[in-house]
Parts: structure tokens; C-alpha cells; sequence
């Protein structure tokens, strides 16, 4: 991993991108880290990138997290057979 300051990078951007192929770049400001160049292999990863960093993706999961801890969730057994059903187009059997 390399690490460098704002100043550093920004004098030679190019070659801190090329850096960033073998393992991340740090990026330093005040000698506090501040951000990374990071090496992207394909679209996939620039999707699962953007989705870490969605608050509206993690709010979702946060309210999620509370329903599970209230006993407001649904079992695993059961998510999977509503799944299957979305799939196979039949109506989803309501829960009392």
C-alpha cells in the first residue's frame, strides 16, 4: 500500500492511477488519511462500490436490523419460499 499526500498525487495523478493497479493509494492531507485510489476490476465492482457508500442503501438496512432485533422479521425458511413464489408468479401467502 502507498501512501501520499494530496499535494504528491495531484503532481502526478497518472502515475499514483497506475499505482493504485497493484494495491490501494492512500491519500493523505496534513498527514491525516483523506481518501484512496482503489483498483477496479470490472463494473460489478464499481456497483458494489456505489452501494457501500448509499445512504439510502443503508438505511434500508438499518431499519431492517431493527425490525429483525424486535422479532419483526421473517424467518429464512420463509423468505426463500416468497421468493420462489415472486418467481413462479404465485400470490404470496399472507402471514397472521
Amino acid at each position: 500500500m502507498k501512501i501520499a499526500s494530496v499535494a504528491e498525487v495531484k503532481a502526478k495523478f497518472s502515475a499514483y492511477v497506475k499505482a493504485s493497479g497493484q494495491s490501494p493509494v492512500v491519500i493523505t492531507r496534513n498527514g491525516k488519511a483523506v481518501a484512496a485510489i482503489i483498483p477496479l476490476a470490472d463494473d460489478d465492482d464499481v456497483e458494489r462500490l456505489m452501494l457501500g457508500y448509499s445512504p439510502k442503501l443503508r438505511a434500508i438496512l438499518s431499519t431492517a436490523r431493527q425490525r429483525i432485533r424486535s422479532g419483526r422479521g421473517i424467518r429464512h425458511e420463509q423468505f426463500w419460499r416468497d421468493v420462489d413464489a415472486a418467481k413462479s408468479g404465485k400470490p404470496k401467502r399472507r402471514r397472521t
